[in-house]
């Protein structure tokens, strides 16, 4: 059940536009799923790729440096939008999960049945959780 991590800002059932839109496969999206870091989206599509993207806009918890931490290096944050496309697949990607155990591990299946493994790189965890 994955409906307990769609979390955004502010009330969102009265919503006449969309939050976001994402044009990143070239052709049809089968499965769209949240990190619970709730910053991070993956999506698969019928193209064949799997693709990593970054909204903190869009993230229930601001990761704004806090005030006390001005004296600290500040990294540059990531950019909104796509961090890494994945294209490991031969055919359609049905489905895409985030592993339950580890936040920065997720799998995707496609049409052919060819499952996949994959790991957030180093460098974005690190730029998320530092």
């Amino acid at each position: 059940k994955q409906w307990y991590q769609r979390r955004v800002r502010g009330d969102c059932r009265k919503c006449t536009e969309p939050l976001m839109t994402v044009n990143d496969h070239s052709h049809w999206v089968w499965k769209v799923r949240y990190n619970l870091r709730d910053q991070l989206l993956l999506t698969a599509g019928s193209d064949g790729k799997v693709v990593l993207l970054n909204i903190p806009s869009l993230a229930s918890e601001s990761l704004a440096p806090e005030e006390e931490d001005t004296e600290k290096e500040v990294k540059e944050p990531l950019k909104e939008g796509v961090l890494e496309e994945y294209d490991k697949h031969e055919d359609s990607v049905y489905s895409v999960a985030w592993s339950p155990v580890d936040p920065w591990l997720f799998a995707s299946l496609s049409h052919d049945g060819r499952l996949v493994l994959n790991r957030v790189s180093k460098d974005i965890k690190f730029n998320i959780i530092l």
